[in-house]
């Protein structure tokens, strides 16, 4: 793994390939028709002419602090030229008496340092340097600390600054020295040279920001940001989620399909790569990850098996990198806010809610509730219902595109789905997700407006408790295959009842209303008589060869097993219902 460093880049390039000075009297670059303005919108390429014509350091020194406001919050204090004698303070160019002590920056020794002003929490002492020596000082105050972005113009303009003082030092001594034309000469031209390089660095720099600026204004968006870096650096880049998935691609030679890293080797990578402040080289890869707030959300890189990435294109990728991470915490943010929203639409609807208003908050979420429903309650001892059992249960019930509305209620998980769960398949899911099989799921019956969801996650409970208190405790339990059990528990209403009868007699009653029959009639009497078939025949007024026709005709019409113990239990019960407490309605 080596280090990419992210300090302030230095591009080689020479006074041949972009002219600034007063052979290209315009201020235009010879690549690009563009006026400077539109490449440096903070002005510092025009002030790299105004500091170059002035004679005077003393007045080079002041143009620099004049310029210091148009850079963003900052405040220029002091001014100083290194002269025989020590620091000698250069006047302020709005004639305002600087605050800062002389005797601190002697202190200073020749190196930056930061100096303590009234009423500023961040004040910096910038040295100017040229020819391995000190020039003097700028010194800049702000009432917080500069970003990257402002150290970045504010150490530009020191820069630029600098050399201007260099080319100004060579004038006199010229006319002083004559015998020395051709050293004068050679400080000049390598002051240009460093001029030359700053505006190109600077030109590089602003066409990064530029972009990336634009992507932002645009709304963003992953596979934006890859296509802005792709074409700033001219390196395939992309970006994978914390776990190595690919989540977008910009230029050439993207693998199909995907590889897969393990874990482990995962984890690794990204351990290493985040111990660094930067972009790191990993095996022909430049990364950077995504980390807003401490938290790991993604990893931008760039694809370089040739070692061609130079600090242009780290610094690309890191800036790139900081809008990626403001673009993932922004998605994560609205993320957040969708489900608190949708948490509470389930706890109000649970509850019982006004059904207008659940229907306009659930299609604010973009959840159709007038859809058919089933509320479903899981419970997985040894798990608490934190985000991550929250989230392996919303995974795994989510059968169809439309995700689930979720909740905690206690040391339970509530789900409001479209999809019927399929028998045992997500218990089965959370099986092996979990590793423990002990877990139970309640499933209601369906639910077909936001008013009867209360009704329908009592029947979950129901259906619930009834699984956990079985012989078998795991697994899945629907209510509308209780049988017994649904008019057992508390709280059993007469739509219960009605139900529990439609469910074991719906087939007979309506093949009775449709026949002018008495099937039900026939099997209430046979289980009246302890299932004797001389005295059901003589209670109906039948013949005994009647009688069993007719329970051969409910076998197949019920598709009932009437020697099955918990059937006939049913049956039975459910003949008593329809007689006694519903008067048998048909």
């Amino acid at each position: 793994m080596d280090r990419h460093p992210t300090r302030r880049p230095s591009f080689h390039v020479s006074a041949q390939e972009v002219t600034h000075h007063p052979s290209n009297p315009a201020g235009t670059d010879r690549r690009d028709p563009r006026p400077l303005a539109a490449l440096d919108p903070n002005g510092l390429l025009v002030l790299s002419h105004a500091l170059f014509a002035c004679a005077e350091q003393s007045e080079i020194v002041r143009l620099a602090m004049r310029h210091v406001r148009a850079l963003g919050p900052y405040r220029a204090e002091a001014g100083y030229l290194a002269t025989s004698d020590g620091l000698s303070r250069v006047p302020g160019p709005d004639g305002e008496a600087p605050t800062v002590d002389d005797a601190r920056m002697k202190e200073l020794g020749a190196a930056d340092g930061s100096v303590s002003l009234p009423e500023r929490s961040w004040n910096w002492a910038f040295g100017l340097r040229g020819a391995g020596c000190l020039l003097g000082y700028i010194v800049v105050s702000s009432a917080s600390e500069p970003d990257e972005q402002g150290r970045f113009l504010l150490s530009t303009l020191v820069g630029l600054t600098s050399v201007a003082l260099s080319v100004a030092a060579t004038r006199p001594a010229h006319r002083d020295n004559a015998g020395e034309p051709s050293r004068l000469r050679a400080e000049r031209d390598t002051a240009l040279r460093q001029l030359d390089t700053m505006r190109v660095e600077l030109q590089l720099q602003e066409t990064v920001h530029e972009t990336l600026a634009r992507v932002a204004a645009r709304g963003g968006g992953e596979d934006a940001i890859t296509q802005a870096l792709y074409e700033l650096t001219g390196l395939s880049a992309l970006i994978e989620d914390r776990f190595g998935n690919l989540r977008s691609w910009a230029g050439p030679d993207r693998p199909d399909p995907y590889p897969v890293r393990s874990s482990t080797h995962q984890d690794e990578m990204l351990r290493q790569v985040a111990h660094e402040a930067g972009p790191v080289k990993v095996r022909g890869r430049l990364i950077a990850l995504a980390r807003p707030r401490g938290e790991l959300l993604g990893v931008l890189a760039v694809e370089d098996p040739g070692a061609t990435a130079d600090e242009h294109t780290v610094f690309a990728l890191d800036h790139a990198q900081q809008l990626l991470a403001q673009e993932l915490m922004h998605t994560r943010e609205l993320t957040e806010v969708g489900q608190r929203l949708r948490r509470r639409l389930i706890d109000d609807l649970l509850e019982g809610t006004d059904g207008t208003s659940a229907y306009a908050r659930a299609e604010a979420v973009g959840h159709d509730l007038h859809r058919t429903h089933y509320v479903v309650v899981v419970q997985w001892p040894g798990c608490t219902p934190d985000d991550s059992f929250t989230r392996a249960v919303e995974q795994n019930a989510a059968a169809t595109a439309t995700r689930p509305l979720i909740t905690r209620r206690g040391d339970r998980v509530v789900l409001l789905t479209e999809a019927r769960p399929n028998d045992d398949a997500v218990h089965l899911a959370l099986t092996h997700e979990l590793g423990t099989p002990d877990g139970a799921i309640g499933v209601s019956t369906p639910c077909d407006s936001p008013d009867a969801v209360p009704r329908c996650y009592e029947e979950a409970l129901r259906a619930l408790e009834v699984r956990q208190n079985s012989r078998q405790r795991s697994g899945t339990t629907f209510f509308d295959e209780l049988g017994l059990y649904r008019i057992l528990g508390p709280g059993n209403s007469l739509r219960e009842l009605e139900g529990f009868v439609r469910e074991w007699l719906g087939r007979l009653i309506d093949y009775d209303a449709g026949h002018d029959a008495e099937l039900v009639e026939t099997l209430s009497r046979y289980f009246d008589c302890g299932g004797n078939y001389d005295d059901a025949a003589a209670a109906l007024r039948v013949h005994r060869s009647t009688l069993r026709y007719r329970l051969q005709r409910i076998r197949e019409i019920s598709d009932r097993d009437l020697t099955d113990v918990d059937t006939r239990l049913n049956l039975q019960v459910a003949t008593r219902v329809w007689k006694i407490i519903l008067g048998g309605r048909h």
